[in-house]
């Protein structure tokens, strides 16, 4: 099987199960990071998040009086990623990160924003400003890993970021979800070597 195939092959395996981890992780999401759901792959067709307007308006009334206010930055940002209007949510996580450059959720977010808005080579660099920060932060691991498969078409080096996830924390959710990826792309390594060359 041409390399090529591989990889769609497993993105094609794998698109599911980071999808179910997306979904899960956004419904919990706190100030957490979701993973990028890989621009190559077309999503279900939902409806498109509404922005919480009354909580915008706190959040940047907040801001107004308390500049440097790293936090209600961190949330505004939340809000406009979770609304999916990236461009607006990257502003939030940047202006965040000039006041406190230590958030490493906040950092591996705009790694994400970055990456939903075609900056792969910028969201993979945050992710090691996030990973200079907390070499162990899963989420941070298992986005880099997403974003190595789907935006740079690197599967062995997505492959590596995700065995890290597991060996760091094989029960959390970002664990389970390296483990299936990692299981998906075996399966159809297995599948592409025993099929009959074209």
């Amino acid at each position: 099987m041409k390399s090529e195939s591989v990889v769609f092959t497993v993105a094609g395996m794998c698109f599911g199960i980071i999808l179910g981890w997306v979904m899960g992780t956004q419904q919990a999401r706190q100030a957490a990071p979701a993973a990028p759901i890989p621009a190559q792959v077309a999503a279900p067709v939902a409806p498109a998040p509404v922005l919480d307007e009354a909580r915008v308006q706190s959040l940047t009334a907040i801001i107004a009086s308390d500049p440097a206010n790293a936090g209600a930055r961190v949330q505004l940002a939340n809000e406009y990623y979770d609304a999916e209007m990236f461009d607006e949510a990257i502003a939030s996580y940047e202006q965040a990160l000039a006041i406190d450059p230590s958030l490493v959720d906040a950092s591996t977010d705009l790694g994400v924003s970055y990456y939903y808005t075609g900056q792969t080579d910028r969201a993979l660099a945050q992710f090691g400003y996030s990973l200079g920060l907390d070499p162990a932060h899963t989420k941070t691991l298992l986005n880099q890993g997403i974003v190595l498969a789907f935006g740079r078409q690197d599967i062995a080096a997505a492959a590596e970021a995700w065995r890290q996830v597991v060996a760091i924390s094989p029960d959390s959710p970002e664990g389970q979800t390296a483990s299936q990826a990692l299981q998906s792309m075996t399966s159809a390594e297995h599948a592409g070597a025993a099929a009959p060359a074209p």
